[in-house]
């Protein structure tokens, strides 16, 4: 898995929106948001890169959202906190990589409530 990549400095852009597909369109192997019925070649590329940003988007945002869940876990003020090795378990993350989690999750909660830089 990646490590998290926080940007601070960088406004968060605002990807083209995700479109539910309908239940027979997802059933479908050769449909993927309709792209398949795109012929010009330029409004596929136009297409295809802004589902390529939202996917990076929604993954990103996903990942901060695991390092806040992990630190809140890992918080020792909790009387059912879990350990490193436990987050790392249940998540499927090494344990070092759930310790970098841990961290990354701290650093956004502190600037999410004011005591520290803006984690977006």
């Amino acid at each position: 898995m990646a490590e998290p990549t926080p940007r601070r400095n960088e406004p968060r852009l605002r990807p083209a929106p995700l479109l539910f597909e309908p239940a027979e369109a997802a059933g479908d192997p050769e449909h993927f948001f309709d792209l398949e019925s795109i012929d010009d070649p330029r409004a596929l590329l136009a297409r295809a890169t802004e589902l390529t940003q939202a996917f990076r988007a929604a993954a990103d945002r996903a990942v901060e959202f695991q390092a806040i869940a992990a630190a809140q876990l890992a918080d020792p003020r909790r009387f059912d906190r879990l350990t490193t090795a436990d987050i790392a378990e249940q998540a499927e993350w090494t344990e070092d990589y759930a310790k970098k989690m841990v961290e990354f999750g701290r650093d956004l909660m502190r600037g999410a409530d004011g005591r520290g830089p803006d984690p977006v």
